[in-house]
């Protein structure tokens, strides 16, 4: 007897779904259709985003070559690539081809190009936040003797935090500045801790080494 009442509840399921088929059937199909439709977008997107992250790096490998040669047309050729990577790539090849191609415009006496490169890359805010900082630390070392002295203070501010990735060189331009605006003491203080910092480069602290002997020398100490 259990059987045939199963049977019978096997059919009025079976009855049920193929009314709700019916009437949802179109709803169903479509919907599978949407997620097959974006399961495809998506993966056809990586397969774009990998083929021009290759391309990408392809070029800028081939710029960085290219920038090691002596100044002619093939340097030109790499900072044209590196402009190119500037404007297309993604946000880390735009700061690291920003970075390369300051340094060579500067080397190269365009220092204002640099400067604006170097720039650029601190305020990508898409860029990688350690990258910044050093486009912002670069833009201030390389006017520490003849920019504002102010606003290259208040760059310098958040690179001197405790936990900054590049605070022991922001806190060496910063004892470069108080010594350009005579401001001895406050430079003396920064290269005793800098000479002693187990945290700082061994180029660091040898040159707050070295500084800090001339500048005891000065005041007496």
């Amino acid at each position: 007897m259990s059987d045939i009442f199963a049977e019978v509840d096997e059919e009025l399921r079976a009855d049920r779904a193929q009314k709700l088929l019916k009437k949802y059937g179109g709803v169903l199909i479509g919907a599978a259709a949407i997620v097959v439709v974006c399961v495809a977008g998506w993966q056809a997107w990586r397969a774009h985003e990998t083929r021009e992250t290759n391309r990408v790096a392809a070029i800028f490998l081939e710029a960085t070559k290219s920038a090691a040669a002596a100044p002619g047309v093939v340097r030109d050729t790499a900072l044209i690539e590196l402009d190119q990577i500037a404007r297309e790539g993604s946000a880390g090849y735009r700061t690291l081809a920003r970075l390369r191609a300051a340094s060579l415009r500067f080397d190269a006496g365009e220092k204002d190009a640099a400067l604006r490169l170097w720039d650029d890359a601190a305020n990508d805010t898409a860029g990688d936040p350690v990258l910044r900082d050093l486009a912002q630390l670069l833009w201030v070392w390389h006017q520490i003797d003849s920019g504002p002295p102010d606003v290259l203070r208040s760059r310098l501010f958040k690179l001197t935090a405790p936990d900054a990735a590049w605070r022991p060189l922001a806190e060496e331009a910063q004892a470069l500045l108080d010594l350009r605006e005579g401001r001895k003491a406050a430079a003396r203080d920064i290269l005793k801790r800098l000479s002693a910092d187990p945290a700082a480069p061994d180029g660091v602290r040898g040159r707050a080494g070295g500084l800090l002997e001339r500048l005891s020398a000065e005041l007496g100490d």
